[in-house]
């Protein structure tokens, strides 16, 4: 019994670990992504009101589609998860934890 427990905790104290790490970062990566996103477009935004440039929003919303479209590769995310289910439950509540925190 003891050869079973003892990966088992060792796969959810790491994966609690690693996952609070990783949502707290994230979650700061993430606000900091956003503000220099939001500044960027409030420059553009004030550029093009000044008649400096000339936003092509068709472009923008055909690359916009594009980006998002890439939301696929989250299905192979997603069967790795099930696959590891201790690590991975113990790094999504972490993950959650952590996002939380940040």
């Amino acid at each position: 019994m003891d050869g079973l427990l003892t990966p088992l905790l060792t796969q959810l104290g790491v994966g609690g670990i690693g996952g609070l790490c990783v949502g707290f970062a994230l979650k700061k990566v993430a606000k900091l992504t956003a503000v220099l996103i939001g500044l960027a477009f409030i420059a553009l935004e004030l550029l093009a009101y000044k008649g400096i440039i000339n936003i092509n929003y068709g472009a923008l919303e055909e690359w916009a589609n594009g980006v998002i479209g890439g939301v696929g590769v989250l299905e192979g995310i997603f069967s790795t998860i099930v696959g590891n289910l201790p690590f991975a439950s113990s790094f999504i509540v972490g993950f959650a934890i952590g996002v939380k925190l940040g």
